[in-house]
């Protein structure tokens, strides 16, 4: 197991130019920069009820639109994870909140199986809250999800503010991640003897 669960990524394309810094075992401090003020308070929400560290500074090309932006940042925020828990030792792999927030009801369970998958179950009425466009945030955790090897249902069970939808997800899903990368023992939580495949 990494025991400093800290990891850095790069990733720079013609569309974008992300730097990321991930501390597991942090603070739930936060510095966001991406040029997506929304993707900015979500995350930095993700770090504050994950208990992580987090650094995000991304210049994308908004002028298009936010697509790129904010899957790239879903992409190096997986590959963060993954690189951060290196072989997943002593972790307890699964995790799950039922996250209320007024009349919004949002379901989140993961599995840091090594093998990928994303049900997203969250129908939002609205395109957009602000500027930003909902169908993003399907889009964000399906490049987490491809990236981070892991299975991910995420459900909205109740609601109909589009914001509070939106944020209960982020919330849920860093809830279920942070009970999930809890050490509790000093195996790998798998009868194959590993959590990489």
């Amino acid at each position: 197991m990494n025991q400093n669960r800290i990891a850095e990524i790069t990733r720079k394309t013609n569309e974008t130019d992300i730097y990321l810094k991930l501390n597991i075992d942090g603070s739930g401090e936060s510095k966001i920069t991406t040029g997506v003020g929304f993707l900015n308070h979500m995350l930095e929400l993700f770090a504050r009820h994950g208990g992580f560290d987090l650094e995000v500074i991304a210049k994308g090309d908004t002028n298009v639109d936010d697509h790129h932006t904010v899957e790239d940042i879903g992409i190096c925020l997986g590959d963060a994870f993954k690189k951060a828990l290196g072989d997943k030792k002593g972790i307890r792999r699964y995790g799950f909140f039922l996250l209320p927030m007024d009349e919004t009801l949002i379901e989140c369970a993961i599995d840091f199986s090594g093998r990928t998958y994303l049900n997203y179950a969250a129908d939002i009425q609205a395109v957009r809250v602000g500027s930003f466009e909902t169908e993003l945030v399907e889009e964000f955790f399906k490049a987490f999800a491809d990236r981070a090897s892991v299975n991910l249902h995420i459900i909205k069970r109740f609601g109909r503010n589009t914001h509070h939808i939106i944020e209960g997800i982020f919330k849920a899903v860093a809830r279920s991640i942070k009970d999930a990368v809890v050490v509790e023992s000093d195996r790998i939580m798998s009868t194959k003897g590993t959590l990489s495949e």
